[in-house]
């Protein structure tokens, strides 16, 4: 798997947890090996414009997703076929301020806006209430499972 992490922000993001978090989603939907995903750390002015420009919303936010090959999960005896997933934009400032007010650190916050941005690469939605049950769960499920192999490391 090809993840490509660019911290174009000010603040100190662990990169190598992220590429093994990356691998670890990647691996648990079963996406091909091959596929790529971009990441990008960027600084409130910039998500703000791309907020705006590709959501037609104003003010930063947390994290952008920008799929390209519309890949979607594999099942264990049929991995998806390679290609690129897609890009990811995360705002380090934002997410630190929303670690805050939910009593983690900052690198928690990361983690669970990478997994969120990369389930809607993979086509996952929460915009019914079903859609956001099955997203958050799987999101959750996903993020105990990469914390229960960072601590058997």
């Amino acid at each position: 798997m090809s993840v490509e992490i660019n911290n174009e922000s000010d603040i100190a993001i662990e990169e190598s947890r992220m590429q093994r978090l990356a691998a670890f989603v990647l691996e648990s939907m079963h996406v091909h090996p091959d596929t790529e995903l971009g990441v990008v750390l960027v600084d409130e002015a910039a998500i703000e414009r791309l907020h705006v420009q590709w959501m037609d919303e104003p003010g930063p936010t947390d994290v952008l997703s920008f799929p390209m090959d519309e890949l979607r999960p594999g099942r264990v005896d049929a991995q998806t076929p390679a290609g690129l997933l897609g890009d990811i934009v995360i705002c380090p400032q934002v997410a630190e301020a929303q670690a805050e007010a939910a009593g983690h650190d900052l690198a928690q916050e990361i983690s669970v806006l990478l997994t969120h941005g990369m389930l809607h690469l993979l086509g996952f939605d929460h915009a019914t209430p079903d859609e956001e049950a099955e997203m958050f769960g799987l999101q959750r499920d996903l993020l105990l499972a990469f914390a229960m192999r960072e601590r058997a490391r």
